[in-house]
């Protein structure tokens, strides 16, 4: 998820394979750079402080709007792209900048506080997770956006494309399984439990945002310096 290497799916042009083969592609592809099992202890700890009702709101939104985001960048995110003068790089920048702040906020176990304050906030911070940081960079990050452009345009026919959006559905829904199916392994931590994963996810998300920023700073850096 955090160092995407799209140059090597475009080598697999889909008007040379059949609909299995781009089927396995899309997949293999979508699935590791969302990493669902790798999304559930984050997840987990961010909602550890919300109730089982709120934790699967919470996962709902962040997949539903993680599949829209995807869908949009699909169909317009090169139009998009050139229309902002936005790079996917400059995307990384931005999504390590938004993960270590909340990795921080983690790390001072500040969600638990929320829900010990009031449960008007801890229903406000459930709608605000949901979309950053969960949908997005967790769930829908660089790596999957530039995943969904790249195949959008490898896919040349509609039945193609047609399966590529089946295929990233798919994906998304075993991603809603996972994080629904997280809430069952709360109960058997335990409060103390919940506070020690959540700082050390916390710390975890913090280095994968530290990955996310030099990933995509030092390709700017190299076209500045016009290092090859």
């Amino acid at each position: 998820m955090i160092k995407p290497k799209p140059d090597q799916i475009t080598i697999f042009a889909a008007k040379k394979m059949g609909i299995f083969e781009f089927s396995l592609i899309v997949f293999a592809s979508f699935f590791s750079l969302i990493n669902p099992l790798g999304s559930m202890p984050i997840f987990m700890s961010m909602t550890s402080g919300l109730s089982p009702k709120e934790r699967s709101k919470v996962a709902i939104k962040a997949v539903a709007v993680s599949l829209i985001i995807l869908l949009v960048f699909a169909l317009a995110g090169q139009l998009i792209f050139k229309f902002f003068s936005i790079s996917i790089d400059s995307l990384r920048i931005a999504g390590g900048i938004i993960f270590f702040m909340m990795g921080y906020d983690m790390l001072q176990a500040k969600v638990v506080r929320v829900k010990m304050d009031d449960p008007a906030e801890s229903k406000a911070y459930g709608n605000d997770i949901a979309i950053t940081p969960l949908a997005i960079p967790m769930i829908c990050g660089p790596g999957a956006i530039t995943n969904a452009i790249v195949l959008w345009s490898d896919a040349t026919t509609p039945t193609l494309k047609i399966v590529l959006v089946a295929v990233m559905t798919a994906v998304l829904g075993i991603t809603l399984l996972v994080l629904l199916g997280a809430g069952k392994v709360v109960p058997w931590i335990g409060d103390t439990g919940n506070k020690v994963m959540m700082r050390l996810m916390g710390l975890l998300v913090m280095v994968i945002a530290v990955e996310f920023f030099f990933a995509g700073l030092t390709p700017i850096l190299r076209r500045i310096l016009n290092i090859g």
